[in-house]
């Protein structure tokens, strides 16, 4: 079973689902791979996993926090898996490259497939894909559309999303 709930925030409407597990997505409405949600899903705004997510969230947007704390479930291949946790690795303010998360992951060939497993992270913000630059440090792909990626990494300089 999967639970959902809404989140207006400062870049746009976000579904947030969880299982039982844990956090299983957090994706922009309209954002590239957005979900349908299915007979299976059950709208619960007051699951544990959901109030919290939504909360740290908040506070993200607010300037207020640095980094998340909740119980993660994304379904992905062990290879996404993979880049999802390297992606974690990531700090506040940061950012790398497709080939750096490649290297780091002792895959240098595998930049091709770190940016589509990038591309594919179900968990926008919480788990920072938009941290992640072209080589040349350009601002590349974002399933969540290139102006939000340049808000959150605005955010993440000056300590808030101004809409």
């Amino acid at each position: 079973m999967t639970y959902y709930t809404w989140l207006d925030g400062p870049l746009g409407r976000m579904l947030v689902a969880a299982t039982d597990a844990g956090l299983a997505g957090a994706w922009f409405e309209g954002q590239k791979y957005f979900p349908a949600i299915g007979t299976d899903w059950r709208e619960r705004p007051g699951h544990p996993v959901l109030r919290q997510a939504v909360a740290q969230l908040r506070d993200y947007f607010a300037g207020r926090r640095t980094a998340f704390d909740l119980p993660l479930a994304p379904a992905g291949t062990p290879f996404q898996q993979q880049v999802w946790k390297a992606l974690r690795g990531i700090r506040y303010g940061g950012s790398s490259t497709y080939g750096t998360l490649a290297r780091r992951m002792r895959a240098p060939a595998a930049a091709r497939a770190v940016g589509a497993a990038v591309g594919r992270n179900p968990l926008s913000v919480v788990v920072p894909c938009h941290r992640v630059l072209g080589a040349d440090g350009s601002l590349t792909g974002y399933a969540g559309g290139l102006a939000r990626k340049r808000k959150l990494l605005s955010l993440e300089r000056a300590g808030s999303v101004r809409p």
